[in-house]
């Protein structure tokens, strides 16, 4: 892909106050300082690669997808490559209909093995060989040294070590303690584990929801109060069609949010929200695998789920 224009869109991110994992963040701010797209491609954690991808994606695959119309969660291939020529007549460039293809590949869409075989026997979409490596952007790659730089290490540690033995040793003065001693015996030290850092899953959507909706949204994984839709489980009330209850965002766009609604009683298709007294609910609730779109409008920000919460919440 055009690397002008990926950077063009890399340089648009603020990246600052950014919630999201280290893995993302910092290879993203590298490549706003390198410029260098192919080895960001190359060497880049996953997530970070993704994430970006996802951005490319986002608008041209609404495209594809109002083309596909009613085939758009499962198309053939046939159905799928007339969507693409369509789309291609209307404008879309080559690079975007290759972040189409490569988006749902990776995110393992149904249309996934006809846009892989796109990819490969379509020659204006071939991929170029990446020689995949750790890259200077992976975070799981300790930083490698120079010989040069460790010399001036040790020589300077061999000269810290003369110093030392040079100084003239002052004896402290002896100091008679008073009053008895308590024998202390001595608790073995216990080892601390360094912190592990959780990356937090992406969500599962559809080709629609994808086209419509990013997960890379600043309220994705709060919990907020908005109106919601009543369910095939709620009481029927005449006069009412939604309730104001706890939803977990999952994505959202300009002017509606994608969520999981979270209600009080159990039943099929709900789970045990386990985090519901740390977001501020008063009783155990439970949270359903259907996805709901609701109004960006008059929501109330509770709380955000960590990121291990958020990873069992979007299996």
């Amino acid at each position: 892909m055009d690397s002008a224009s990926i950077l063009k869109v890399v340089d648009s991110f603020n990246l600052s106050n950014a919630r999201l994992p280290a893995t993302v963040v910092v290879p993203l701010r590298q490549l706003q300082t390198r410029r260098d797209v192919e080895s960001f491609a190359a060497g880049a954690p996953i997530d970070a690669v993704s994430g970006l991808l996802e951005v490319l994606a986002v608008e041209p695959l609404e495209k594809v997808v109002e083309t596909l119309g009613d085939h758009a969660d499962s198309p053939s291939f046939e159905e799928l490559m007339e969507a693409i020529s369509t789309v291609r007549d209307e404008g879309l460039s080559v690079d975007e209909v290759v972040s189409v293809l490569a988006y749902a590949v990776g995110q393992d869409f149904p249309a996934a093995p006809h846009c892989l075989r796109l990819l490969e026997e379509d020659p204006d979409y071939a991929l170029p060989e990446l020689v995949v490596t750790s890259g200077t952007t992976s975070l799981l790659r300790p930083k490698e040294t120079s010989e040069e730089v460790r010399e001036q290490r040790r020589a300077r540690k061999e000269a810290l070590k003369a110093k030392k033995k040079r100084a003239p040793v002052t004896a402290k003065p002896y100091k008679k303690k008073t009053g008895p001693v308590a024998r202390v015996d001595a608790v073995p030290s216990t080892p601390t584990l360094s912190a592990v850092e959780v990356v937090r899953r992406h969500p599962r959507l559809t080709p629609v929801e994808s086209a419509r909706y990013s997960a890379f949204d600043p309220l994705s994984g709060w919990v907020v109060t908005a109106e919601v839709p009543y369910g095939s489980l709620d009481h029927a009330v005449v006069e009412l069609t939604s309730k104001v209850r706890p939803v977990l965002v999952l994505a959202g766009s300009a002017n509606e949010l994608l969520v999981r609604a979270i209600y009080s009683n159990d039943g099929p298709g709900r789970t045990l929200f386990a985090p519901w007294r740390r977001v501020g609910l008063d009783h155990v609730s439970y949270i359903d695998t259907e996805h709901v779109v609701v109004a960006r409008d008059n929501l109330v920000k509770l709380a955000p789920v960590s990121d291990e919460e958020w990873n069992t919440l979007v299996m």
